[in-house]
């Protein structure tokens, strides 16, 4: 989604680096995808979470 609106941004594989699975659990989650926008985590895909966090 962000990808087809022109948006960049980090993919963080957590099954091809210790560093970024520890840095997400380090955060609370346990499952992905996580997207972080400004200070706003989003577990899961929720399509409208994410426009909003954009919008913000």
């Amino acid at each position: 989604m962000l990808a087809q609106k022109g948006i960049a941004f980090e993919d963080r594989d957590v099954g091809k680096s210790s560093a970024y699975l520890t840095e997400l659990l380090d955060m609370g989650f346990q499952g992905t995808p996580v997207t972080i926008i400004g200070d706003e985590r989003i577990q899961g895909y929720d399509r409208a979470k994410i426009e909003a966090a954009l919008r913000d």
